[in-house]
């Protein structure tokens, strides 16, 4: 049973809202869509606490949904409220926090629960957010924005299967809330799914689908550097018509050498030829690797403006005077207008 806030008696820790929080998938393509609004409905399936439940039909021949969760176990976790899945990228929750490294250990007893519940409310009231998502890794985000839909899912609210029309038993015919389809085959761990797993990330067996399908890609995908030594050639797929060959150069030629490019739009595709396989310099083998600029501080920008005792390795030292301006000194612009460098002549 759901205890009182403990910061005040005679308050209860339960939820009034007037509009869900849900994703554009789960809440339809339909905009005049009629929905329904309890409060105090039913208990949330993370918090166990009463909450307002919502209730709609995305859209023609689709099943009725309803918020699960409330909304403060929906900001926490940055969730929708009746799918679970990541508001930003629709992706599950254990994929996104996996791949943007990110650990939680949010407590499931009910008095740790519930202190756990009125502390994060608090911050969510002062306006703070639980995780800020946007100071991430870049190259985590991009990870995630590949992975994810570039358009809502509507198939996802199609209406369940009905059993019976499996069995040859349905009588209903057209007038059926369900599909008459015949289920197809698909791995045991997909009908396990419950609501606690898909909120906390623990043995999603959708996530972990996921995350195997990256891993495998990722494996497949990484380009090594080929044993031979003589292989200087890079295939290229997905070429469009608007892809010209001085466009493939224009992009490689930082690479290395080119010696030629074929170019087929009929198969979409290319061939880069290399004149060397490796990346060497004055005969030195050089290794290419990403790395973070250095922090910019005022000892930097002293160094960099030449303020230290040691100027040789400053870029303004070492830039040449113009032609003619050997021992010479430099002009400036004055007051005086009938000096070097006014404005009237």
């Amino acid at each position: 049973m759901t205890t009182m806030n403990k910061s005040d008696p005679n308050k209860q820790g339960w939820e009034q809202s007037d509009f869900p929080i849900v994703c554009e998938t789960c809440l339809g393509e339909n905009p005049y869509m009629r929905m329904t609004r309890q409060g105090y409905g039913r208990e949330c399936k993370i918090c166990t606490r009463p909450f307002t439940i919502f209730r709609w039909q995305p859209g023609k021949n689709m099943r009725y949904k309803k918020t699960e969760i409330c909304q403060s176990c929906a900001k926490l976790k940055n969730a929708c409220q009746t799918c679970m899945l990541d508001l930003e990228f629709g992706l599950p929750v254990q994929v996104r926090d996996r791949i943007l490294n990110v650990s939680e250990d949010v407590p499931q007893s009910d008095v740790n629960r519930e202190y756990f519940m009125q502390n994060a409310e608090k911050r969510l009231e002062n306006g703070e957010s639980y995780h800020d998502y946007s100071r991430a890794d870049s190259a985590a985000r991009e990870t995630l924005k590949r992975m994810a839909r570039k358009q809502p899912y509507y198939a996802r609210n199609r209406a369940q299967l009905c059993s019976f029309f499996a069995k040859g038993e349905c009588t209903r015919g057209d007038t059926c809330p369900y599909r008459h389809e015949m289920p197809k085959t698909e791995d045991e761990e997909l009908a396990k799914q419950n609501f606690k797993d898909r909120y906390y990330g623990n043995n999603d067996p959708v996530a972990n689908r996921m995350l195997n399908r990256l891993g495998e890609k990722n494996a497949t995908s990484s380009l090594q550097p080929p044993a031979d030594p003589t292989v200087t050639t890079l295939f290229l797929v997905g070429v469009t018509p608007d892809i010209s060959q001085a466009d493939l150069r224009q992009h490689f030629y930082v690479f290395g050498e080119i010696d030629s490019v074929v170019l087929s739009h009929a198969k979409k595709c290319a061939f880069v030829n290399f004149s060397f396989g490796r990346l060497t310099i004055k005969d030195a083998l050089l290794k290419v690797a990403w790395g973070r600029p250095r922090k910019q501080g005022p000892q930097s920008e002293l160094k960099q403006s030449g303020g230290g005792k040691d100027n040789q390795g400053s870029p303004v030292a070492q830039m040449p005077l113009p032609p003619g301006a050997a021992n010479a000194k430099a002009s400036y612009t004055s007051q005086d207008p009938t000096l070097l460098g006014s404005s009237r002549s």
